[in-house]
């Protein structure tokens, strides 16, 4: 099963699954993939299923978020759980949860933990932590943005149905579109950051992970509201014209992109464009050097002094406690005076008016969410200068107070993701999440035309290590879902990387085993079979709702003295009970 909000309570709202039972599995998939990098802690399981017990006896339409797994970033606080925000010697236990903690749990939805992220929420990359880096789910080589790692990837792992991250500099955006999934950074003050620990408070924003689009419109409306306790809250609303017709979306010139020298990006965002144009879009070539300027004043300006305001205290009484990397940046907040930052307001106060130019060219402005992406090893051995380029789209955001949603645009051929980012003025929030949607929809109608729909079972499932060889042909992911009860599943022995035998047996009747079901062009099918070796093998099978779909099967011979592991439902669930021994 998968954990999508939207999916999870239409399930719950047919009484096909109970939220104990929700809650039980996204504590076995937290559990089963390591405390860490991931996550940092996890939440009580016993308070937590006495929770979702109690909502079984509540209706499912009461509540927005009835039963919905989710994780917060480990710079929010969570009452009873320690905060961390990266740094073991600077954790404390709050008493009272962060506000908007508070309403997602008066929502309904249930906590899992609290996620990994480059210390002090300082780094675009998620390599900055002693708890470990986080990878992109495509390849672990990758890293998988920061500075909300573990919430991204906890959610693209489908180990939770959302998290929150925060945002300042990005952070919110950039490990969503290294992971393939939505990253929504609203409106400055439209979430309550009260009880978050502070990187710019002027500027920073809680965001949210999730799935779809979808999901994320749910979320938000959950999260979002007035807190008088947090001075930096607000409230407002904008007009969106554009959304009933006439949408103008706004592109730099070629001259004025940079993917640092990645040419599959380069071209997934051209072919973003034409996406853009096929929703009846207006492309306008727009002036993209007044953002590009605004985004540079974040880390060359008095900006980063915020952040010592806040943070320079504990790291000057713990001199041994930061990261070496986080320190530097934190402490060079020191060299800039008030005359800077008064310099530096009037400079952005220019910077603003000359965006509010192009933005009478534009409704939404439409980049790459990153021009490119690192190894681990490249950003360890570059890492200000690489984690500069990441902010290339993304700093200025919070600067200019505007809004933005990060949104899947394609894979390279090397099977990476790449993301774009829709934004636009302050309050446009929700505008921008239906335009996700209508993306989104457009998305997965064009890419089914022309398609086999191909259910794959073991080590070609989302994060597993055979998984690149679907993406990297321009696969997607439809849905999850369950085989007809007549099969049963083996684990097929002296296989590299290991691989499950899914098997045919006419009148047996079980549960069904988890597939997955994903959208392969017609024109990579063929090299995608002669990849497969023996005993596995493409042939039809059928799902739990009558469906006839491609997918892998195995030679009857092959299971001779393999283990069979039906019982388990699916081939994550044995992965996970072999890890953990039993």
């Amino acid at each position: 099963m998968r954990f999508g909000v939207v999916d999870l309570l239409a399930q719950y709202r047919a009484r096909a699954l109970r939220p104990t039972q929700v809650i039980e599995d996204a504590f076995r998939r937290a559990k089963a993939g390591g405390l860490r990098p991931i996550w940092i802690c996890l939440a009580d399981e016993s308070a937590a299923m006495e929770r979702a017990a109690g909502l079984e006896k509540a209706d499912p339409e009461s509540l927005p978020l009835y039963g919905v797994p989710f994780a917060v970033k480990d710079n929010i606080d969570v009452a009873g759980l320690p905060t961390t925000a990266g740094c073991p010697e600077y954790a404390y236990t709050p008493n009272h949860s962060a506000t908007v903690v508070k309403r997602l749990e008066a929502a309904g939805a249930i906590l899992i933990g609290k996620t990994n992220l480059d210390q002090f929420a300082t780094g675009l990359v998620g390599v900055r932590s002693p708890y470990g880096a986080c990878s992109s789910v495509f390849d672990p080589r990758y890293i998988s943005g920061g500075s909300s790692s573990g919430s991204a990837v906890a959610v693209a792992r489908d180990m939770v149905s959302f998290s929150l991250g925060t945002d300042t500099a990005g952070s919110g955006r950039v490990p969503a579109a290294f992971n393939g999934i939505i990253g929504t950074k609203p409106t400055r003050g439209r979430i309550s950051t009260a009880g978050v620990v502070p990187a710019c408070r002027t500027l920073d924003c809680v965001s949210i992970f999730t799935q779809t689009a979808r999901d994320a419109t749910v979320v938000f409306a959950a999260a979002q509201g007035l807190d008088e306790s947090d001075p930096f809250s607000r409230t407002g609303h904008a007009s969106s014209p554009w959304l009933a017709g006439g949408l103008r979306a706004g592109v730099p010139p070629r001259d004025q992109l940079e993917f640092f020298g990645d040419s599959a990006a380069a071209e997934l965002f051209a072919q973003a464009v034409e996406r853009m144009r096929a929703l009846n879009a207006e492309i306008v070539e727009i002036d993209y050097t007044p953002f590009r300027d605004a985004a540079n004043l974040l880390y060359s300006g008095p900006w980063v002094a915020e952040r010592l305001a806040t943070i320079g205290p504990f790291l000057k009484a713990h001199p041994a406690a930061g990261h070496e990397v986080v320190r530097k940046i934190i402490e060079g907040g020191a060299r800039y005076s008030a005359v800077d930052t008064f310099t530096s307001t009037y400079r952005l106060a220019e910077l603003r008016r000359a965006t509010e130019a192009e933005w009478r060219k534009m409704d939404v402005l439409l980049l790459p969410t990153t021009g490119t992406i690192y190894t681990i090893e490249e950003v360890l051995a570059d890492p200000v200068g690489l984690n500069t380029n990441l902010g290339y789209y993304t700093n200025f955001v919070n600067l200019l107070d505007l809004a933005a949603v990060s949104v899947p645009a394609g894979h390279r051929p090397n099977g990476l993701p790449f993301g774009v980012t829709f934004l636009s003025h302050a309050f446009q929030d929700e505008a921008l999440l239906t335009l996700a949607r209508r993306w989104e929809d457009a998305s997965a109608v064009g890419h089914a035309e022309g398609c086999v729909p191909l259910a794959v079972v073991g080590a070609h499932l989302t994060g597993e290590p055979l998984n690149h060889q679907l993406t990297s042909r321009g696969a997607r992911l439809m849905r999850t879902c369950r085989t007809a009860p007549s099969y049963k599943l083996y684990a097929l022995p002296n296989t590299t990387p290991p691989k499950p035998g899914l098997v045919f047996e006419p009148g047996y009747q079980g549960s069904g085993v988890e597939i997955e079901v994903w959208s392969m062009p017609l024109a990579e099918f063929g090299s995608f079979v002669a990849e497969i070796p023996a005993p596995l093998g493409i042939g039809t099978l059928i799902t739990d709702t009558g469906e006839s779909v491609k997918g892998f099967l195995c030679e009857g011979h092959a299971i001779r003295g393999a283990e069979e592991i039906t019982r388990f439902g699916g081939w994550r669930n044995w992965l996970s009970g072999r890890s953990a021994g039993r």
